[in-house]
């Protein structure tokens, strides 16, 4: 890292795909926010493979705006990697994610950063006034924010919105693949991340097409599943499978027990019995569990002793 890196402040990241009509107009709105503020800061695109004319128009800005740093992908990642490629390459103390299609406003971003500097690990953005398709785009995210907030006891109006600003200690802690960019106020929460919600203007998409639609509600689901699993079960799995597989494996030989009962003191026939073959699985599929939960430490195991990562984060140490 070179004097130029350490002296910079203040990142703002942006994946783009497909976006060529919004990337100019959207560099010139940051630059009319980020100017005035006093810090020192960088502009980060990742360029998601995009297949339009986004690259040419990218390496044009680059030429006449310094604070401009532009990644390009070999293909298309997803959202969550062109974040965490966003995320690796900050310098900035104070990080800001949002999305390149001009509906997210930049305007914003000082009051985000006011937040964070009031002691706040997190600050997400919430479109109370949003300007999306209600069936295919606000429906079902206001079905997703309450299941979320539910299952996760992350209290929040709007999980989705991607203007977002992180202090750089929480950023480089986030792991983002498939669609957990969705999740990040709960991947921050389980790193203790104290984590705050500021209403934030949103605008009527004018240019391009969006990304998104109802087909992505079943992929959201199953990435429920699995912060749901991260937050309670992620360095313990064996407590989860045995706990289920334990329960299973008991009710399953207090059946062939019942049976047996039958069978040697009743004298009834058990072989034509449904009730054989249940228990039988039972036990079968309790063994299965507490064998996967088994492998599944295992892993976990594994992957904290040779990836050098910790299972808990500190904030601060005093000596």
């Amino acid at each position: 890292m070179n004097s130029d890196d350490q002296t910079i402040q203040l990142s703002v990241i942006a994946p783009v795909y497909n976006e060529a009509p919004n990337i100019e107009p959207l560099v010139q709105e940051l630059l009319a926010v980020l100017r005035p503020i006093g810090k020192r800061f960088e502009i980060i695109l990742v360029d998601d493979g995009s297949l339009d004319d986004t690259p040419k128009v990218l390496r044009r800005l680059k030429e006449s705006v310094p604070e401009l740093k532009v990644i390009f992908f070999r293909r298309n990642f997803g959202q969550s990697a062109a974040m965490t490629a966003g995320f690796d390459h900050a310098k900035g103390d104070i990080i800001i994610s949002m999305d390149s299609d001009l509906q997210n406003d930049p305007r914003d971003i000082p009051r985000l950063i006011a937040k964070i500097e009031e002691g706040y690990d997190l600050v997400s953005g919430w479109r109370k006034d949003r300007k999306d398709p209600f069936i295919s785009r606000r429906f079902p995210s206001i079905l997703a924010n309450m299941l979320i907030g539910l299952a996760t006891g992350v209290k929040l109006h709007d999980y989705g919105c991607s203007l977002k600003a992180y202090k750089k200690e929480i950023a480089d802690q986030l792991l983002l693949y498939g669609e957990l960019h969705r999740f990040i106020p709960v991947l921050a929460d389980l790193y203790g991340a104290k984590i705050a919600e500021v209403v934030v203007n949103h605008r009527p998409r004018t240019k391009g097409k969006s990304k998104y639609g109802l087909s992505r509600t079943y992929r959201v689901l199953l990435d429920l599943l699995l912060m749901l699993f991260f937050q309670k079960f992620a360095t313990r799995p064996l407590q989860f499978y045995g706990a289920w597989g334990g329960a299973l494996f008991t009710l399953g030989f207090l059946t062939e027990l019942y049976l047996t009962y039958v069978k040697f003191v009743r004298g009834e026939d058990i072989g034509h019995r449904p009730l054989l073959i249940f228990g039988v699985l039972l036990i079968v599929t309790g063994v299965i569990l507490g064998s996967i939960g088994l492998l599944a430490e295992l892993v976990m195991r594994t992957y904290y002793e040779t990836s050098g990562r910790r299972i808990y984060t500190v904030k601060e140490v005093l000596e």
